[in-house]
């Protein structure tokens, strides 16, 4: 792991980290009511790599995904997203950044009030950008989503999958340099959450995004680590036996408040850890 940068003399301005990756924790600690959330936190995502993020409930994932954003700061411990030291940033700095975020939360968090369009450019109209371009990229995203047919209905017309899938389009409108998702097949049946991984796996290998995915279904992931998108199917197919998809997928597991296992499927599938072992299977 490279040396990390030295922190700046004002803490009020952030810090540059030239390792070169989309996200980095660098020994990251947080407790609530003195119970510990996440100790000592450790770990890398390079530009282009997907990384699946497991653990039990109250493990810290989603507490984890706040502090990649700076929604929450650590009690210990620096992140860095993009390059730049997330703990040590402003308001209006953080404001900046996560213009470069795309977050997919499992709820959708959608605005009711609002259509689909309204809800999928909200940010686009944020940054000022002309009604013609926000129409255009809004469809293209909805297009890749393959939900261009709800550009004019309201979240309350759509199933649980379709909300989600229109989440998705959301996050990716800005065209972010990161994508988080949070839990993105979260409630949803086996056949919907399919689909979700399929769309995924399409935002993944057409735009190669950095991305780190917080999820409880190991099957998810696994499915994204040998399978890939077929531009000339449109469509999700498995690779070969032994053969790795083309952009780099690796898991990351917390357990009792610290990280148990960094590593590739391969890896994790031979694991010989007692507790990852029954984890997987």
């Amino acid at each position: 792991m490279p040396a990390p940068t030295l922190p700046s003399e004002n803490p009020a301005v952030a810090v540059v980290n030239p390792s070169g990756y989309a996200l980095e924790f660098d020994n990251v600690s947080i407790a609530f009511d003195e119970k510990v959330v996440l100790d000592g936190i450790s770990f890398q995502l390079p530009h282009g790599e997907t990384k699946a993020l497991f653990g039990v409930a109250g493990s810290g994932k989603s507490t984890l995904l706040k502090l990649a954003i700076g929604l929450i700061r650590p009690d210990s411990g620096r992140i860095f997203v993009l390059g730049e030291e997330v703990t040590r940033m402003s308001e209006q700095e953080l404001f900046e950044l996560r213009r470069r975020v795309g977050i997919v939360f499992q709820e959708s968090a959608l605005f009711d009030s609002l259509k689909v369009y309204e809800n999928v450019g909200y940010r686009l109209l944020e940054e000022g950008i002309s009604a013609e371009e926000i129409e255009r990229r809004v469809r293209e995203v909805l297009r890749f989503v393959e939900l261009e047919r709800t550009y004019d209905m309201r979240p309350s017309e759509l199933s649980g999958g379709m909300r989600r899938r229109v989440a998705i389009a959301r996050a990716i409108v800005t065209r972010p340099e990161v994508l988080l998702y949070d839990s993105p097949t979260g409630g949803l049946d086996p056949v919907t959450s399919n689909t979700i991984v399929e769309l995924i796996v399409k935002q993944r290998d057409v735009y190669k995004t950095s991305a780190l995915m917080v999820t409880h279904r190991l099957q998810d992931a696994f499915t994204m680590a040998t399978h890939q998108f077929d531009k000339a199917t449109n469509q999700m197919v498995a690779l070969p036996k032994g053969k790795h998809c083309e952009v780099p997928m690796s898991f990351l597991i917390l357990r009792d408040a610290k990280v148990i296992f960094d590593g590739d499927a391969h890896q994790l599938a031979t694991s010989h850890d007692d507790y990852i072992r029954e984890y997987v299977s």
